[in-house]
């Protein structure tokens, strides 16, 4: 319906696009240096549960198994999942899918902000996503608590808030779900990593190890797709009609 669209005026549309990409450059620069992990901790806990969702999703895309879901209060997390036999070049999709699917998810949220009822069943499914995810995956005890907390402040905003509320709320998530790839930006441009005390292949270098090119050429083309999506999704979604 045409009364769904947001009624606000041009000016106020730029000032929300430079505000929204203000917070996304803020919360990345916050996220990479000594301590900023934990000034935004429970942005922190949200991004590492959209990457390790992105993970263990699209192992179950490509016909795998998503076991469980570590979150641990670093901060850091790790998805556990397993390919079927003959399907172990999936591997590269789903270290992609850690990497792409939170900042095509978050794409989604920004686009469905351009309406107030899209903007609600966004929040309603983000909802449902999160109780799945922790009935079914999460498996720490500070990722059940700190994504349960994220999930009671989506519903207590569902039921008090309006649709000003709704949307804000909406754009704010996918700004998030967006820069979530760049929670720890080296880590793209790392060919392994210490996660937990245990050192591991970088999802880029799992990418690397099945594909052709190096870890960090993934890296960098990772960096540039998800900051894309995050400029397209925000100029169609606050674009003025």
């Amino acid at each position: 319906m045409e009364t769904e669209n947001i009624p606000n005026s041009s000016n106020f549309h730029k000032g929300r696009f430079y505000a929204l990409l203000i917070i996304a450059i803020v919360t990345i620069v916050l996220w990479n240096v000594p301590f900023g992990n934990y000034v935004l901790y429970p942005f922190s806990i949200l991004g590492t549960w959209f990457h390790e969702m992105g993970h263990g999703l699209t192992a179950l895309l490509v016909g795998g198994s998503f076991k469980k879901l570590e979150i641990y209060y670093t901060g850091s997390g790790v998805a556990f999942f397993s390919l079927p036999a003959g399907k172990q070049t999936m591997g590269a999709l789903v270290a992609a899918g850690g990497l792409l699917g939170p900042p095509i998810i978050g794409s989604i949220f920004l686009l469905s902000s351009k309406r107030e009822t899209a903007a609600r069943l966004c929040l309603i499914l983000f909802e449902a996503a999160i109780i799945l995810s922790v009935v079914i995956w999460v498996r720490t005890s500070i990722g059940v608590l700190m994504v349960l907390l994220i999930g009671g402040l989506v519903l207590l905003i569902l039921w008090k808030g309006n649709s000003k509320v709704w949307i804000l709320t909406v754009q704010v998530l996918g700004v998030q779900a967006v820069m979530s790839t760049y929670r720890q930006l080296d880590y793209l441009f790392m060919g392994s990593a210490n996660i937990n005390g245990q050192q591991m292949l970088s999802d880029t270098g799992q990418i690397a190890s099945h594909l052709f090119l190096p870890y960090w050429f993934w890296g960098a083309l990772i960096a540039l797709i998800s900051f894309a999506l995050l400029y397209y999704s925000l100029k169609v979604a606050l674009k003025t009609t």
